[in-house]
């Protein structure tokens, strides 16, 4: 088989996302095209509006016209799609990696039917919103609590990228020994700081405008901010929901800031150059919903941009408070700004935090480190296979 790795027989594998691929789901694509010993299909039950992905390499259940979305029915409830299952067959992958909880379930059959291993990587609201909220909210979530008892039975392995997401899943009965958790980890040569950059009066947030992401409360902190430093500016990238909401209480609050929406990846790195500090104010909402490890917070890190954010989820497992970064408790928005006006004031301080961010960042989320580990557990999973 000639593959992108080369001459060498790099085995196929599927990374499978009921939705290929959101755009604020870049750490997916950038799992699948780090590996170098395996060979990814994206595969899910449709394409969505977002993320380039290699159309050779990319399988989907609904192609977008009315049958397509009978078909997704059928898939989702009864596991049936007999041309996907015909296409993935003449793939013939060695395992099936399912990203988060939900596609998990939705990818049970066809591991099934495959006779292939499952893993399935849980990656943050999938392990922590609380059932009674959840069960009814989307027809994929009401099939994932009628299968998760025998997601946690038929699943070789469960990977959480963060500590905090493998207590959730402890709690909720899945087996110890099938739980393990692994960090995503950062491309440190693609994010790197340049440093002909001037950094600027700029305090930077990157994420969907949800509740989870707390940015109501970065928004009051910065009027705080901005009585003692007028000069420095909010800059807001993503887009959500609370869009409206949010634009409307900044105009009320603050005198310098932005929302430029949803940017490519470049422009975001590029604002991580210029700014002197990013905010991540997350909280967990009153369905739990809670953050796994934004992944904003190691590229900004590696990018050697310290990290002003909460106590939240797995977020303690990648900034150093009073190291990297400084956190607060969630929703203390007072707090969040007395910190923030003392990594803006104090240069000595902040060169300290840059430093230690970025060589955190190299010693314990390097993604090549993090991807071997991973191609490791692929390995061990396939020879385990064959040998039973």
């Amino acid at each position: 088989m000639q593959d992108n790795k080369g001459d060498r027989f790099a085995p196929p594998i599927i990374l499978f996302n009921s939705l290929l691929l959101p755009p604020s789901q870049t750490f997916v694509r950038s799992l699948g095209e780090s590996l170098q010993n395996f060979t990814p299909y994206y595969v899910g039950s449709r394409r969505v509006r977002g993320l380039d992905l290699p159309s050779e390499r990319t399988l989907v259940v609904n192609r977008g016209n009315l049958l397509g979305k009978v078909e997704e029915g059928n898939f989702k409830l009864f596991g049936f799609s007999p041309r996907l299952y015909r296409q993935i067959q003449k793939i013939n992958p060695v395992l099936i990696n399912a990203q988060f909880g939900l596609s998990g379930v939705l990818a049970l059959p066809l591991a099934r039917a495959l006779r292939i291993p499952l893993l399935v990587h849980f990656r943050g609201a999938d392990a922590t919103v609380k059932e009674e909220y959840a069960r009814y909210s989307s027809f994929n979530h009401w099939i994932y609590y009628r299968r998760r008892e025998t997601l946690k039975r038929k699943t070789r392995l469960f990977i959480a990228v963060s500590n905090f997401i493998k207590t959730k899943l402890l709690e909720q009965g899945f087996p110890s020994e099938k739980v393990i958790t692994l960090y995503d980890g950062i491309n440190t040569k693609e994010f790197q700081p340049n440093p002909t950059v001037e950094r600027e009066p700029v305090v930077l947030f990157v994420g969907r405008l949800t509740g989870k992401k707390g940015c109501e409360y970065l928004i009051k902190s910065m009027a705080r901010i901005q009585s003692v430093l007028p000069d420095v500016e909010l800059i807001i990238i993503g887009d959500g929901s609370l869009r409206s909401e949010l634009e409307a209480l900044a105009a009320k609050l603050l005198k310098r800031y932005q929302f430029l929406g949803f940017q490519p990846l470049n422009v975001v790195k590029s604002w991580m150059n210029r700014a002197r500090l990013l905010a991540v104010p997350s909280v967990t909402t009153e369905e739990g919903d809670a953050e796994g490890l934004p992944t904003v917070v190691v590229e900004a890190q590696a990018m050697a941009l310290p990290v002003l954010a909460t106590f939240h989820a797995g977020i303690p497992e990648a900034v150093i408070d009073g190291e990297t970064g400084f956190l607060v408790p969630e929703r203390d928005y007072e707090g969040f700004a007395e910190l923030g006006l003392r990594l803006l004031q104090d240069t000595q301080l902040w060169e300290h935090f840059s430093k230690q961010a970025r060589k955190h960042m190299e010693t314990k989320f390097d993604r090549s480190k993090q991807t071997q580990i991973l191609e490791g557990i692929y390995q061990s999973v396939c020879t385990d296979k064959f040998e039973h």
